[in-house]
């Protein structure tokens, strides 16, 4: 079976060099600008050379999670005012989900994992502030607070001077955590 290559296209350079030592060692590699012709559909080329096999999806992972992060402290505190605080205030509840919450800042902003895994995050934003989960698209919403279109990654919108339903987030931060705890311990 051979080693997919997913890459952001910013990457391009590196994942080229990578893949190109990883060939010289025998390895069968798979890139889309290796493997695709114009008009080429990804995920039928990708099946087709899998099919058969067994597939694993891996979780996206950051090795620099730490059980209390000072770059968080500091982004929470430059981000005062009252939309600060709401973010701030998400935040802990994500802390508190259990004995493996860890943290780190990722892309400007407060991420919680459980070991290495993301699970959620906060953001602070001009008008609101979101609480997003990166695996939000396979959560149950049945307070209808998720909003996104992408694949895997959902957020709540929240506004001052309007009423967050504090029971369903807190439901969904919760339900997020138990979604990728099963996801780390069955692979």
């Amino acid at each position: 079976m051979p080693i997919f290559i997913s890459y952001s296209h910013a990457d391009k350079t590196f994942v080229d060099k990578l893949a190109l030592k990883l060939v010289k060692h025998d390895a069968h590699i798979w890139v889309d600008t290796w493997e695709l012709n114009v008009g080429d559909s990804i995920l039928n080329r990708v099946h087709l050379e899998n099919s058969g096999a067994t597939m694993r999806s891996e979780l996206l992972r950051f090795n620099d999670a730490v059980e209390r992060d000072p770059a968080v402290d500091a982004w929470m505190k430059e981000h005062s005012g009252e939309l600060g605080d709401m973010a701030h205030q998400w935040f802990e509840v994500m802390r508190k989900c259990g004995d493996e919450v860890r943290e780190l800042l990722h892309d400007g902003c407060p991420v919680a994992c459980l070991g290495d895994a993301p699970f959620g995050y906060v953001n602070v934003f001009a008008s609101h502030v979101n609480v997003g989960f990166f695996h939000g698209a396979a959560l149950p919403d049945p307070g209808r607070l998720l909003q996104g279109t992408g694949k895997f990654m959902r957020h709540v919108k929240l506004r001052l001077g309007t009423a967050a339903n504090a029971a369903e987030l807190s439901k969904l931060i919760d339900t997020a955590y138990s979604d990728i705890k099963a996801r780390v311990e069955n692979g």
